[in-house]
């Protein structure tokens, strides 16, 4: 079912609607950067929860603040860095994969979405090194993730790797206790 917002432009980001964004920024410009009052998700944070490269790109170009934190004090690039398959995603992949590596196309095409959009939100004025109430910065969930296609995105921007975590554990910590041996190779090489 997803999420669903109390503020009405956090809803239609969600829903990846552009045509309703659109239409409340015109209405009232101030909008752009309104907060849920649950959550405390902006338009470009619930773009990023859905994984909307489009939505993302015509926010950024409206001016949405990327350094707002919601309730959880994350950003809105905490959520790109989060991104993962839904389970409708992965049933597809598993259902297709033997008929003629379909499946394997649409896992590539969602990765590249992700990619995107991490690009895209690495391409503002985020603050790389945000920390969440967890301790975690987006190269955590990266990590976490095994997203080695979005590692070297953190590092070209100079994330810090030394960041510890609630848990005391620091990026290079995660790839080692979840034995991501690429992206340990990768974070190696940065230290």
């Amino acid at each position: 079912m997803g999420i669903v917002y109390s503020e009405p432009i956090c809803q239609a980001a969600y829903e990846d609607d552009i045509h309703q964004v659109y239409r409340l920024l015109v209405s009232d410009a101030k909008k752009i950067n309104a907060q849920d009052e649950k959550t405390g998700d902006t338009p470009i944070i619930a773009a990023c929860r859905r994984g909307s490269t489009r939505l993302a790109k015509y926010l950024l170009d409206q001016n949405a603040d990327v350094a707002i934190r919601n309730k959880k004090q994350r950003t809105c690039l905490h959520y790109a860095a989060r991104r993962t398959f839904s389970f409708l995603d992965y049933l597809m992949i598993v259902i297709l994969m033997p008929i003629l590596l379909i499946g394997y196309f649409i896992m590539e095409e969602k990765q590249k979405k992700n990619l995107n959009l991490m690009e895209t939100i690495l391409n503002s004025k985020v603050d790389i090194d945000a920390i969440d109430y967890k301790g975690n910065t987006g190269l955590h969930y990266v990590c976490q993730r095994r997203s080695h296609r979005l590692v070297p995105l953190f590092l070209e921007r100079n994330a810090d790797i030394s960041i510890k975590n609630k848990n005391d554990e620091t990026p290079l910590d995660i790839a080692r206790r979840l034995k991501f041996n690429k992206i340990l190779t990768m974070l190696r090489k940065a230290d």
